[in-house]
């Protein structure tokens, strides 16, 4: 009797060798393996060569194989923090074997249990401990995609800086331990994006300026707006512009609108660009230092400090 390999297989494109076996016998799956019908993913895992190419059917087989959870790069992925990759990452309990196979890379941990949420259905490790995992194991990501995606889980709320510190503090021996930290630092001042990092670092963090909060709520009307950084007691703003999100006419208008909304409260603002930030800090430092000290005067407060 012939069998057609794709009804066997079943819609999902991959099938187990139980599954297999229980309708044909074995050299029939070896024929089909041999001839490239049928593609072994994983020990007793088997695809079709088309399903074998697509990720979410390698994340169910993955999942499947090792009774494990989706974890590191991969689960950056699906938390849409980081690009794919070419392997399948995936965290198992610490008594199972770490052995993977071809495109498949196994962590071990003892603590599986306290990781596991759901995203489209499948089993994957927590936002905060995919962004540490992968610090120590980036699996080919750099340290900038690294870096991002820590910056986005919080930006995006799917974690928060606290949630990021809790699960370094399990690391002590986390390569790049102490850079991770520091970047958590400025993430739970307010920093939410690298511009902003860069900016607080080199600017408004240097020597001799004034001390001033990050994203400083102010209500104006019916109308809420959060200010980069805040010199509350001159009410001056300091805004960091991505050229990517405020290069576009529509942004600039609504900035413009922003401004003229906070100078009816009493708030001056302050607005840097990319490319000044990053090639002419000390200009921008005097330019803030200048603006502040005048308002300092303005608001009669030269004796305070």
């Amino acid at each position: 009797m012939a069998h057609d390999v794709d009804d066997l297989v079943g819609p999902d494109g991959w099938t187990t060798w139980e599954s297999l076996a229980a309708r044909v016998d074995r050299k029939t799956i070896g024929r089909w393996v041999d001839s490239g019908r049928l593609h072994r993913l994983h020990p007793g895992v088997y695809a079709l060569p088309a399903a074998s190419r697509v990720w979410r059917t390698r994340l169910e087989a993955a999942v499947h194989a090792t009774q494990g959870v989706i974890s590191h790069r991969s689960a950056l992925a699906l938390w849409e923090l980081a690009s794919r990759g070419t392997d399948v990452h995936v965290t198992v309990e610490l008594s199972r074997s770490g052995r993977g196979s071809p495109g498949l890379v196994l962590h071990r941990t003892h603590e599986l249990d306290d990781m596991i949420r759901r995203v489209g259905g499948l089993p994957v490790s927590c936002v905060e401990r995919a962004v540490v995992d992968s610090w120590g194991s980036p699996g080919g990501l750099t340290g900038e995609e690294l870096r991002s995606a820590a910056i986005g889980a919080v930006r995006r709320r799917l974690c928060r800086p606290g949630q990021l510190l809790d699960e370094v503090a399990r690391r002590p021996c986390l390569r790049g331990r102490g850079a991770l930290l520091q970047l958590v630092g400025l993430l739970a001042d307010g920093c939410q994006s690298e511009l902003e990092i860069w900016g607080c670092l080199n600017v408004l963090r240097a020597p001799g300026m004034p001390p001033f909060v990050q994203q400083r709520r102010v209500v104006v009307g019916a109308e809420a707006f959060a200010l980069d950084a805040a010199y509350e007691e001159v009410k001056l703003a300091v805004e960091m512009d991505g050229a990517a999100w405020h290069g576009s006419r529509a942004q600039r208008e609504r900035d413009i609108r922003r401004d003229a909304l906070l100078a009816t409260v009493g708030w001056q603002t302050l607005r840097f660009g990319f490319t000044r930030l990053m090639t002419t800090p000390e200009t921008c430092r005097r330019e803030i230092r200048a603006v502040y000290d005048g308002r300092r005067r303005l608001f009669g407060l030269d004796g305070v400090r």
